[in-house]
């Protein structure tokens, strides 16, 4: 009887977690289901404010997109900048986070997080005023720097966890055998820690490929990126619906499937951040 009880009980739990997942995920899907539709969307069928899900889909609003405006030197553009500061934050932010997690400094992790936590806006004309005393704006190197100081705060954080799992008596042995410190940083620490490095870089590669703020301002002509070439569809007199949710979802769907190909990393290195921070 009480494996019985037991059992329904773990079909319960189950249930629910499955309610619960459905209940968070549904609002979500149904904003890019929307956003889908639009973008196959004719101009009137967009703003006769008659919304239909049945509808002659047509590709009007992608041709557009790419006739109009150079959107796939955009997309390289975004590349760059997402690559860029991911990797620079990964040569930063990997020993640093070690550095922390091997002396215990938590105070210092708090105080790099808040970096993360302060608003954007707080250090954009501060970035503008430097980048224009030094022309570079509309560079690329401005906008790998600025991302980068969204990023390697959150990927210093999320590696601490990941570097405190490691025994210090695995660091310690590797040290009786003559190894040096960053010996045993590179040899033994980071092969263990491949799951943490693999979920920071894909999240600082997300956050950077999504980011808008910074572009906005230091990014120009020959820099933009594409969450900025679609915010371009937007003007004073008028807004193209059907131009800007098929930008956005040409945008999106790169990082969908970068997410889900990697979820597994990304949910560990999140779990692990929760539990030990």
């Amino acid at each position: 009887m009480s494996t019985i009880v037991a059992g329904r009980r773990t079909r319960l739990r189950r249930a629910g977690f499955y309610l619960v997942v459905t209940l968070v995920m549904v609002p979500f899907l149904a904003v890019f289901a929307y956003m889908l539709s639009t973008s196959f969307k004719p101009a009137l069928a967009i703003t006769s404010g008659d919304f239909r899900w049945l509808f002659a889909p047509t590709l009007d609003n992608y041709r557009a997109v790419f006739a109009e405006n150079p959107f796939a030197r955009y997309a390289v553009n975004s590349m760059i900048v997402a690559l860029g500061s991911t990797t620079i934050g990964l040569v930063i932010g990997l020993p640093a986070a070690f550095v922390i997690a091997r002396y215990r400094a938590p105070k210092l992790a708090l105080t790099i997080l808040s970096a993360r936590v302060t608003p954007g806006i707080t250090f954009l004309i501060p970035w503008f005023i430097l980048f224009s005393q030094l022309r570079m704006i509309d560079t690329y190197q401005a906008l790998i720097y600025t991302h980068l100081l969204q990023n390697l705060p959150l990927m210093i954080f999320l590696m601490i966890s990941f570097f405190e799992e490691v025994p210090d008596e695995l660091i310690e042995s590797a040290r009786v055998d003559g190894a040096t410190v960053q010996r045993a940083f590179w040899s033994v620490v980071l092969p263990l820690a491949r799951g943490g490095i693999a979920a920071a870089a894909i999240l600082g590669f997300i956050f950077s490929w999504n980011h808008f703020m910074f572009s906005v301002v230091l990014a120009g002509n020959s820099t933009r990126t594409l969450p900025v070439a679609v915010f371009n569809f937007m003007s004073y007199g008028s807004v193209n619906w059907g131009a800007i949710t098929a930008a956005a979802t040409v945008m999106t769907l790169p990082v969908i499937l970068l997410a889900l190909t990697v979820q597994r990393h990304i949910i560990r290195g999140l779990a692990i951040g929760a539990v030990k921070g």
